[in-house]
């Protein structure tokens, strides 16, 4: 399990957070493994397994994104992405995002559909640094660049992919623009029904299932 620079893990001094540099991140973890890997990344850990599977497909034997669409030409950042990315609105959303009590930080993420505990973890993770990461990220991401990356996807399938496809996720695109980037990535698709953006939290199971009988097939 890797957590990338600022959202669980330290900042290293200098660090940057644009999308190039948590590939550049993400590389250097796996060429420090020795050996190709089977890559799960949900969410922007999918954009940054795409930004491997499309420079470095030698680290991998397998990738898995849950964020395809977000690589489909027509793509549209969701609202909450639109906001970071403007230049002082960002700011006055983040910081509020960090002043809000900590029980009321635990209510949204459950809302979302995190168990209680998990979201309770993980809104006490946010801080100001995770701020300033968020912005530098969903800033260095603005279209056209995620359209552009999306360009190429023709060049993961050098490695065997899967596209999870959540019914309820409505941050990452349709699911016609999903299946449209897993058709030219030459990836899998796997449907889970009935589940949103935290699919692996809310029906684990079925998110293992799928997992499992991807890599079994290779």
């Amino acid at each position: 399990l890797l957590s990338p620079p600022g959202f669980g893990a330290s900042t290293p001094i200098g660090w940057t957070a644009t999308r190039v540099a948590y590939v550049e991140w993400l590389i250097s973890m796996l060429e420090a493994i020795g050996e190709p890997v089977d890559l799960v990344g949900h969410d922007w850990g999918g954009g940054h397994v795409a930004g491997v599977a499309l420079t470095r497909p030698d680290l991998l034997r397998s990738w898995t994104v849950d964020l395809a669409g977000v690589l489909h030409p027509e793509y549209i950042w969701h609202d909450m992405a639109q906001a970071w990315q403007t230049p002082d609105v960002g700011e006055e959303v983040v910081a509020a995002m960090v002043a809000a009590p900590l029980a009321d930080r635990t209510a949204q993420f459950a809302s979302l559909g995190m168990p209680e505990e998990i979201a309770a973890e993980v809104a006490a993770a946010g801080n100001e640094e995770m701020g300033r990461c968020i912005l530098a990220l969903y800033r260095d991401a603005a279209q056209p660049v995620m359209q552009e990356l999306g360009r190429d996807l023709s060049v993961m399938r050098d490695r065997p992919g899967l596209v999870i496809i959540a019914e309820e996720d409505t941050y990452v695109g349709t699911e016609a623009m999903a299946r449209n980037s897993a058709e030219r990535a030459g990836a899998e698709v796997e449907f889970l029904n009935g589940v949103g953006h935290w699919w692996m939290l809310q029906d684990p199971k079925a998110g293992a299932a799928a997992l499992n009988k991807f890599w079994s097939s290779l």
